[in-house]
């Protein structure tokens, strides 16, 4: 026999459901095509969750999004149609699949993030900057008393830079590198000059700046500008305190590399400092040589400047 429900919990269920209706409605959950787009707002969940892992099975894809594996399939096989997304098998295991998105499916995603940010910016802008802290804040206690404890996370994913993120890389690499090593405002002019000539100068077919994002804050960048037309230059490589050890700096220069294949230059090159030992061992890792030293007086410190290369 069924136990009776109180009439609290019963208001309580109605409130939950209410509530589902209002956001689904918001965000346009119930749309034939999110955001605008020809995906549903499954598919896009799938393409999010390719972009933030460099490689995934169908099998991990179905059991971090709740999903059922036949479904999944059908999604899985119209991406590749469209050619966003490409397989290979697993060095470990030939009978397993490893999915990744195509350089056409990341642009992809990359659209539909920016579009979701939009939509998003546009909702909270017709809010006070307090109220927009309070909805944040419930919708934080709601994920945090009803999601699973030892659900993964996703650490991270990279986008192309966007209005804004110039000025960020300026600011934290003036803040970092004044804390981390007591260099002076003269590093971050540095800086500045930089991603100002990259702005000035850009041309995307050959040219690249990534931002690494966790959890909607940024947390890394890299650029990677022309030096002549066969060699490119890896400039500005940074990643925040908080996001260190999850391999963003690893995937930031990889990305490098593949972009400079692609574009066709035949080496790159970079210019770093002895004393940042976590970034020389990146470079090394990645197959870069150190080619020169020359010692001079910068940032307020006796420093020992070092230029790497790596041929393609």
């Amino acid at each position: 026999m069924t136990e009776p429900v109180s009439q609290t919990t019963t208001s309580r269920v109605a409130a939950v459901r209410r509530f589902n209706r209002f956001y689904t409605r918001q965000i346009g959950a119930l749309r034939e095509g999110h955001l605008s787009s020809p995906f549903s707002l499954t598919e896009v969940r799938v393409l999010y969750e390719l972009a933030h892992r460099e490689t995934s099975t169908a099998t991990d894809l179905a059991a971090a999004l709740g999903l059922d594996p036949g479904y999944l399939s059908r999604t899985l096989q119209r991406f590749r149609q469209r050619r966003l997304i490409t397989q290979k098998a697993s060095p470990e295991d030939g009978r397993q699949r490893l999915l990744s998105l195509t350089a056409l499916g990341r642009r992809t995603f990359e659209d539909l993030d920016a579009r979701a940010s939009q939509e998003i910016q546009q909702m909270l802008a017709r809010l006070s900057m307090t109220d927009q802290q309070r909805v944040v804040e419930a919708m934080r206690t709601i994920e945090g008393r009803l999601g699973e404890r030892d659900e993964p996370k996703v650490p991270y994913f990279l986008r192309p830079h966007r209005p804004g993120d110039l000025g960020w890389v300026v600011q934290r690499h003036g803040e970092l590198y004044a804390e981390e090593y007591g260099w002076n405002e003269e590093f971050e002019a540095l800086v500045a000059r930089i991603a100002a000539q990259f702005i000035e100068r850009l041309d995307p077919r050959r040219e690249r700046c990534w931002i690494a994002e966790r959890e909607g804050e940024r947390v890394g960048c890299v650029f990677l500008a022309a030096k002549s037309k066969t060699a490119a230059q890896l400039r500005l490589l940074l990643v925040e305190p908080s996001a260190r050890g999850l391999g963003i700096g690893k995937r930031l220069v990889e990305e490098c590399d593949r972009f400079a294949r692609q574009a066709g230059y035949r080496k790159i090159t970079l210019w770093t400092q002895s004393v940042l030992g976590a970034a020389r061992h990146i470079y090394e890792q990645a197959g870069y040589r150190l080619v020169s030293e020359k010692p001079h007086h910068s940032f307020g410190h006796d420093l020992v400047a070092e230029v790497w290369e790596k041929r393609l």
